[in-house]
């Protein structure tokens, strides 16, 4: 069976600068942005009471959430942590726990379930939604690597240290089949800005209608507190189920989302997104 190589995915010379990684401090900017922006919240698209399952980053637990899942209640949302512990990466147990956690909610509620998630939290929830679309409503990724080899990340040594199932030793053919979206509504929020993995690893490529890339700005660890996430988060959880559209924002807004990132700044020459 042929094993993943580096040269099939974003790899090492993808990986973010250690001026990047420096700059994750002004997440702080992001967090102080995100108290006024809860002010301005009746401003967005309201929600429709159906259950979101917000699942952390690496090395990262439900506290982490806590305030994006605050954002999302008062939007009119259940909003619900994953109450798995600390996500330090992936094993068979915490698969099993997460599928019986996103079953347990819709059985509650007896509704589809939207999945969010922060970094390797996002690549759980599209597995999820992939292996479960039917009760799966939509899914959105905030600077998730699923495109991605572990050497393409700065916390890339971290991760194998704690991972049960090696990345190196994965088939070929399950990478491929990882990067591609799950088949419900999926949407990938991401920072050209990205200090912790590579940007590149973070896109969608596909052209399918109901898949998109919305670019962000900021840190990667400010992800959750961002307020152009915050903003683009109401617009998608808000779209009617069956009824998905692409995310297209007020004229006021789209300042926003403009991506100012300067090449110099961005490690990987290559773009992805020019040959899409």
């Amino acid at each position: 069976m042929k094993k993943a190589g580096k040269k099939d995915l974003i790899d090492h010379s993808h990986r973010p600068s250690m001026l990047l990684l420096l700059l994750e401090s002004r997440a702080v900017f992001d967090a102080a942005a995100m108290v006024p922006m809860l002010g301005l919240r009746r401003f967005l698209p309201q929600g429709d009471n159906h259950p979101v399952l917000v699942f952390p980053g690496f090395l990262a637990s439900s506290r982490s959430t806590q305030p994006l899942r605050k954002y999302i209640a008062h939007l009119g949302y259940r909003a619900h942590r994953w109450k798995l512990g600390y996500n330090m990466g992936y094993s068979f147990n915490l698969h099993h726990g997460m599928r019986d956690r996103v079953s347990e909610l819709v059985d509650r509620y007896s509704q589809k379930i939207s999945l969010v998630g922060w970094s390797l939290g996002g690549v759980y929830a599209r597995e999820l939604a992939r292996e479960m679309p039917d009760i799966v409503r939509q899914v959105v990724t905030m600077g998730s690597p699923f495109r991605g080899h572990p050497s393409s990340s700065n916390v890339h040594r971290i991760f194998t240290m704690f991972s049960e199932v090696a990345y190196e030793e994965m088939p070929q053919s399950f990478l491929q089949h990882m990067a591609h979206p799950p088949p419900v509504p999926t949407t990938a929020l991401y920072t050209r800005g990205d200090g912790v993995v590579a940007w590149q690893a973070t896109v969608e490529l596909s052209d399918r209608y109901d898949v998109e890339n919305i670019h962000v700005g900021g840190a990667h660890l400010g992800l959750g507190f961002n307020p152009r996430v915050l903003v683009a988060l109401a617009d998608r959880l808000a779209q009617p189920e069956g009824q998905w559209r692409p995310f297209k924002p007020s004229l006021w807004l789209r300042p926003l989302f403009h991506n100012w990132y300067p090449d110099w700044l961005v490690h990987g020459k290559e773009n992805p997104l020019e040959a899409t």
